[in-house]
């Protein structure tokens, strides 16, 4: 029993020692693969990366046990040194040519982090920063630079979203001086342009400036910008701390303010010391979404072994898990350095040489995908993507989430859409700097007011106090001003500061607006005309109000006890016309009508007065004489029809002129006044003073200011002006007072209308137009503003007076119809006269063969022709040709004896001369 029992210990022995053995053999095959770390580990975040680090290779080991590969990270300190973290000869350079790192997990800052990663890509090594976030660091651009956590540029619209809810348009900007704090600025500076914020000044501070030298640039912030009370700060922790601090000593972290912080501060959990976080109340910041994983559950149990957690601790875990996992799937065990130099020099680039398989390593990091704790790893372009951003509100020491903001969905109370759109869409009520939780921060905009006792419909500074304690604001501008803000996207609180005092203004509408360009007024709410010089030096919004500019002027009573008032329907030119016209068509009947038509013959005066008779009959249409020509007919009817025209106008006017009171106003145009040097008026401290002196050309002697409705009555009644220029909403409203005894003539010189004034650049001005138009498309809003301010109704004495501008019927208004007829009218003579040349000019040649005649004889013998009567035309009728006949044959024959006797005596001589026989000539006598 006793040799059984040392037999079996003797066998246990032996088979404890085989797998002791066996286990060495096995623990010899697992590959040890270098790789470096850089890390400031005087920082906090430094500190608590390098926990997060060794415990995350810890966990991933006891993990994957069966891995062949195994990670051995080389750390160094960089000592918050750039040179020493990049370029010194015991640290970066250090880590590849004597430790042979095929990786380096860091630096820690961005501006550590140019020369490292052009190091790696010299020599093929893979530089992975879980830290540098600066967006002028591009993992696009720089073959070997891998970043495992989002670009600084990814929260932007986040930062200009959260601006916009709150009505911010307006900010301070503090950031540190260094690559990191200067390279978001253009990436937000865009941003904000997108919302129409705009960032008022910019504060910089260095990471080496002491705690006086930040409360001195504080001091000239709450100094210089008191009207500006929202602040966004990027910056790192380190700086951070210190600027809380002293801006809580400051005295701008207390109510009334508003500060929002960058990702670079609020990604740490426990972001600062307990100082500094008792002077952050009310800090608003936003940072990355981490959502729920088991993964992370396991760092949290061992949370209480690491002092402090940030978002960099956990970039840092999954950094280590996607090295040792790429490290794995690339198989480089035995992979190393192809020596080019063989130099002693510590810092020879040179003699590094380079990774033969580094490229086959990034590719397999660019590749790794798993749930890591800090959410999903899934590099995009060598980066980390974010999707969703949570905002916080620092409430004492601790932080608690209003809301999140997604690429897709934007700001949002909570991730899921379950309850009420509208409400979900707004984050959740804040706690303030200063422990408020009612009066939301923001920058107070300053409105002045023009206080005037004249035209106080538009705007009136009463001497009654409203519900806080100012005086009472009225009138049309303000209530259409307060109905913006009701549909305006957000709050605008704003104080009115009244320019004048006693209803009398301190100076004129252009020196109110040049409070605004020397920032003494944020804007101005009124009856602010829109001019283009002024523009030159504030942004007005949309107009609210019509626009234009025009002169009213008194009118008289037309109505005269004249017996010439026939003639004022037609006015001179036009009556001078119709008569050539009428003229003309005579004219052109007769020359149509002389050769066929005997009513058109005769001895000339006979010929004359047919002429004016029938052209002048044709007016009632009494003409008698009957029309045998086509042409003269188609001349004829065109004729009635424009004389139709003529007399029914006439008629018309004439009509009106007898039986309505007609109100004609003492001048018609503004060329009248000023030709006569007549005095013209406008309303005091108004633009239109420079219309008239530089557009109408008025001498400035010949202007007289006016302030009330009731002074232009006196002006214009008394003859002291012979008209008022003014914008068109007050012409309107004078007119309501006094429409029976003015009225507006002329043309209307086109303004812009009425609008609220802003300082140049002023990111408030798109939205208060866009509130402008939702207003004035309101016509039951608008009608209600206009019955509240308008009160007054028109008192017009006799409204069954008409306004007669004292012109009558001219030549213009019928030159179509005058146009018509005349080429009507030449036409048809034309042709006729080209008929008859035709026709009689060969004969002519053929009469005169044998004799040489001069052109001018044949136009003589052409116009006689012309005289005779044409027997040949069919134009006139039997009867016509009967009566012809009857009635003058025996003129004719008597007429004709003389002629034939003549002949006779003549051809006796001839014939007894020749011995020729008489007889035939007496037979041709009696023949005849």
């Amino acid at each position: 029993m006793a040799k059984l029992n040392h037999c079996f210990f003797f066998f246990f022995f032996f088979f404890v020692l085989l797998i002791s053995s066996c286990e060495g053999a096995l623990a010899s095959k697992v590959d040890t693969v270098r790789v470096g770390v850089i890390l400031d580990l005087n920082s906090s975040v430094g500190r608590i990366a390098q926990r997060y680090i060794s415990m995350a290779l810890s966990h991933f080991y006891a993990v994957n046990n069966h891995f062949r590969t195994n990670l051995t990270l080389v750390t160094r300190d960089s000592q918050n040194d750039v040179v020493v973290a990049s370029f010194g000869s015991v640290r970066a350079l250090d880590l590849m040519k004597n430790e042979k790192v095929h990786a380096i997990i860091g630096p820690q800052r961005s501006e550590e982090a140019q020369f490292l990663i052009d190091l790696g890509r010299k020599t093929n090594v893979p530089i992975i920063s879980f830290s540098a976030t600066s967006p002028s660091l591009s993992p696009t651009k720089n073959e070997f630079f891998i970043r495992t956590a989002h670009d600084d540029s990814c929260q932007v619209k986040a930062i200009a979203d959260i601006l916009k809810s709150y009505g911010w348009m307006e900010l301070i900007l503090i950031y540190e001086d260094t690559n990191y704090g200067n390279g978001l600025i253009p990436y937000l500076t865009d941003a904000l342009r997108e919302v129409n914020a705009r960032v008022l000044h910019r504060c910089v501070i260095s990471p080496g400036s002491g705690d006086s030298e930040i409360r001195m640039k504080l001091k000239s912030l709450k100094e210089n910008y008191a009207q500006t009370r929202i602040f966004l700060v990027h910056m790192t922790a380190s700086v951070g701390s210190k600027l809380f601090l002293q801006a809580k000593k400051s005295g701008i972290m207390d109510e009334g303010y508003a500060w929002i912080v960058t990702e670079g501060l609020s990604s740490l959990l426990d972001p600062v010391h307990s100082k500094a976080i008792n002077s952050m109340e009310g800090v608003l910041g936003l940072r990355p979404f981490i959502p729920f994983s088991s993964r992370k559950v396991q760092v949290s149990k061992l949370k209480s072994s690491i002092k402090g957690q940030n978002l960099f601790g956990l970039w840092a875990y999954d950094t280590v898990w996607a090295v040792a996992t790429a490290v794995e799937k690339s198989g480089m065990a035995h992979s190393g350095f192809v020596t080019l130099n063989t130099g002693e020099n510590e810092v020879d680039i040179a003699a590094l040489g380079t990774f033969k398989d580094g490229r086959k390593l990034l590719n397999a990091l660019l590749n790794t995908t798993f749930d890591g704790v800090s959410g999903e790893f899934h590099l995009v372009k060598g980066q980390l993507q974010p999707s969703t951003f949570e905002i916080f509100n620092v409430v004492g020491k601790h932080e608690r989430i209003i809301g999140y903001w997604t690429q897709t969905k934007g700001l949002r109370r909570d991730l899921n859409d379950n309850g009420n759109k509208a409400v979900n869409s707004k984050l959740k009520n804040p706690v303030w700097p200063g422990d408020n939780t009612i009066n939301q921060p923001n920058n107070k905009l300053r409105i002045g007011i023009p206080v005037r006792n004249a035209f106080t419909e538009f705007i009136n500074v009463e001497n009654e106090t409203d519900v806080n304690g100012g005086p009472k604001i009225s009138g049309f501008s303000y209530e259409v001003f307060m109905a913006v803000l009701e549909v305006l996207e957000f709050p605008l609180p704003h104080e009115f500061i009244h320019f004048g005092e006693n209803g009398t203004m301190a100076g004129t509408y252009d020196e109110l607006l040049y409070k605004i360009k020397y920032q003494e007024y944020d804007a101005v709410v009124g009856d602010t005309a829109i001019v283009a010089n002024r523009s030159t030096y504030v942004d007005f919004t949309l107009p609210y109000s019509e626009s234009g500019v025009s002169m009213v002027v008194l009118v008289k009573d037309n109505e005269k006890k004249d017996f010439w008032i026939f003639l004022k329907p037609l006015s001179l030119d036009l009556w001078l016309t119709t008569g050539l016209v009428f003229i003309l068509i005579g004219l052109v009947i007769w020359v149509l009508e002389h050769r066929i038509n005997t009513e058109f013959r005769g001895p000339p005066e006979h010929q004359l007065g047919t002429i004016f008779w029938f052209s002048f009959s044709t007016l009632v249409f009494a003409h008698r004489e009957k029309l045998v020509n086509n042409l003269s007919k188609f001349v004829l009817i065109i004729w009635i029809f424009v004389v139709l025209i003529l007399t029914q106008s006439y008629t018309a006017s004439l009509a009106s002129m007898l039986t309505v009171k007609q109100l004609r106003p003492l001048f018609d145009d503004v060329q009248e006044i000023r030709k006569h040097g007549y005095f013209v008026g406008y309303q005091n401290n108004s633009f239109v003073k420079d219309l008239l002196l530089n557009q109408l050309r008025f001498s400035e002697d010949k202007l007289r200011p006016y302030n009330t409705p009731e002074e232009y009555n006196v002006a214009l009644s008394k003859g002291e002006v012979a008209a008022i220029f003014d914008g068109i909403p007050y012409i309107k409203l004078f007119l309501n007072k006094y429409c029976s005894n003015f009225t507006i003539i002329g043309p209307i010189y086109k303004t812009e209308g009425l609008g609220f004034a802003f300082q140049q650049g002023s990111p408030l001005v798109p939205y208060m137009s866009r509130a402008i138009l939702k207003v004035t498309e309101d016509k039951d809003k608008m009608e209600a503003i206009k019955r509240k301010t308008f009160r007054s109704k028109p008192t017009c004495e006799d409204k069954s007076a008409t306004i007669s501008s004292g012109s009558n019927l001219s030549v213009y208004s019928f030159g179509g119809l005058f146009i018509i007829t005349g080429v009507a009218s030449i036409s048809a003579l034309l042709l006729h006269l080209f008929n008859f040349i035709r026709s009689h000019w060969p004969v002519l040649n053929d009469h005169h063969l044998h004799s040489e005649r001069s052109f001018l004889a044949k136009i003589v013998d052409l116009i006689k022709h012309f005289d005779k009567k044409d027997h040949s035309s069919y134009h006139f009728n039997r009867s016509e040709s009967t009566v012809y006949s009857a009635q003058n044959l025996e003129a004719n024959f008597v007429a004709s004896v003389p002629n034939h006797i003549a002949d006779v005596q003549n051809h006796s001589r001839t014939s007894s001369e020749g011995g020729e026989d008489n007889d035939t000539s007496i037979d041709t006598l009696h023949t005849s």
